[in-house]
């Protein structure tokens, strides 16, 4: 098994992460923060919408079940990508890559997703190189799993 990460900002870590568990091939998630300008932010920082950051689903996948070009389409396929007046920054469709392959699969499907033109309003995922990851508390680590108990 040839493990791999990929990590993702596509809204509220909670559900994001829920839908990337479902897919076949993924051994591993955490969500946390990442892209902002904060050492170290919580909870409440990111939520104030000043820190830069992200919320984020990091993903850890068996490369042999699932291709890091699938997860893209899953990525595009479980939000809305494009710019919905009085979208909360932290809420934002980015796209964080590792590699430089993962840079160029990203980018490419992103323009596929834009020249399909099927939004309301213009897709604005950015594709940005990955930074640190910072891990979110753990009451919000598979938060829906924890609500169902």
């Amino acid at each position: 098994m040839k493990n791999k990460v990929a990590t993702f900002a596509a809204g509220c870590f909670w559900g994001v992460e829920e839908d990337f568990l479902k897919c076949e091939g993924v051994t591993f998630t955490e969500v946390g923060y990442m892209g902002g300008r904060m050492k170290n932010p919580e909870y409440e920082d990111v939520m104030s919408d000043t820190t830069g950051h992200a919320e984020v689903v990091q993903v850890t996948y068996d490369e042999q079940k699932l291709s890091y070009e699938k997860l893209l389409v899953a990525f595009f396929s479980l939000h809305n990508p494009s710019t919905i007046p009085g979208t909360k920054y932290k809420y934002r469709s980015t796209i964080f890559y590792h590699t430089l392959e993962q840079k160029e699969s990203a980018e490419k499907i992103l323009q596929e997703i834009k020249s399909l033109d099927i939004y309301d309003y213009k897709v604005k995922t950015t594709v940005v190189n990955a930074g640190k990851f910072y891990r979110a508390e753990e009451y919000h680590q598979r938060y829906f799993a924890k609500m169902k108990r």
